[in-house]
């Protein structure tokens, strides 16, 4: 059967938002193709009214094993089992660590292709080609895919968009996996984000972003956070912050840290090197502030303000809440 078989991260009975998008995604290709779009959700009593629900997303059927929740080797074994017995083209995954260590994971054990980091999918002569941004995002390439191997293809942060685009709920099947040995050595003792930050930034819609122009540490609690905190968003950081220690790394955007692409990214004293605008570019609406007119962000800002970020912020935080009263 040539189909497209999406992985479904789940947590406390809510998907993940990646997730959905990629199997939204899946749906939609499946269509262009003429194949299927299904998926496979992996954990411990899984609801089946849950795994129902991939439906209204453009799932057709879902597969349910049961095993270890947010751990990549067991999802490795069970995806691994439903391409062999199933005979699944493409396999497709949303952004995130996880989605990185299975995909490579059963690229490898299966001999299949495998393309990272992709912003793009589109159908082609009946196929699937992957488009990935190369040499620093300075250009985009297509990733076709031989025959022998499951083609795996794993999006960027937020690269496929949610619809609900199905007609109802999904067909649901059970798949019994005999997990390998090593798939149970480890175990999971807590869920969170590591080394800091509260808000997750991959999801939040408006993003303050701090760099060096903030001046020390203290400036992210008294410029960057207020003004976050008016606009009801989260306070990102570039690498050159971090590295200083002035903020946690959970909150660093860019080629070392993480890809988002809010509604509103405001920078503040971001110069705009192309490590960090490879992790905010996809951003909606970018407003730049920095005392430096030549600074690189303002090539790429929808709205640039030259001037003392010291001055500005606190009367355009003042402002903000004056206006939500």
């Amino acid at each position: 059967m040539s189909g497209i078989l999406t992985y479904v991260l789940h947590y406390e009975g809510e998907f993940n938002k990646n997730s959905l998008g990629a199997v939204s995604e899946a749906a939609k290709l499946a269509g262009e193709i003429g194949a299927e779009a299904h998926a496979v959700v992996v954990g411990e009593n899984v609801s089946e009214d849950l795994a129902k629900s991939l439906g209204k997303y453009g799932a057709t059927k879902v597969w349910i094993a049961n095993g270890p929740e947010g751990l990549g080797a067991p999802v490795v074994d069970v995806m691994a089992k439903l391409v062999q017995d199933n005979g699944y083209d493409y396999l497709l995954f949303g952004g995130g660590l996880l989605g990185f260590e299975i995909g490579a994971g059963v690229a490898a054990r299966l001999g299949g292709g495998v393309t990272m980091e992709v912003t793009n999918v589109k159908a082609q002569d009946g196929k699937l080609v992957a488009e990935r941004p190369i040499l620093q995002d300075s250009a985009i390439v297509d990733v076709a895919y031989k025959e022998g191997g499951p083609a795996v293809i794993i999006g960027r942060l937020n690269a496929f968009e949610i619809t609900e685009a199905g007609s109802g709920d999904a067909e649901v099947a059970t798949v019994d996996v005999e997990l390998s040995p090593w798939s149970t050595k480890a175990k999971m003792r807590t869920r969170g984000e590591q080394r800091g930050a509260d808000v997750n930034i991959e999801d939040a819609e408006l993003l303050v972003g701090g760099g060096r122009g903030l001046g020390k540490a203290e400036g992210f609690q008294e410029l960057a956070e207020p003004l976050a905190n008016a606009l009801g968003g989260a306070v990102a950081a570039t690498r050159a912050v971090v590295d200083a220690g002035w903020y946690p790394y959970a909150a660093q955007i860019g080629q070392t840290g993480k890809t988002v692409a809010p509604k509103l990214y405001l920078a503040l004293g971001i110069s705009g090197a192309i490590q960090h605008k490879v992790g905010m570019q996809s951003s909606e609406n970018i407003l730049a502030i920095n005392k430096d007119q030549n600074a690189p962000i303002f090539e790429f800002a929808d709205l640039g303000v030259v001037g003392d970020l010291h001055k500005i912020v606190p009367k355009l935080t003042d402002a903000i809440k004056a206006k939500k009263g």
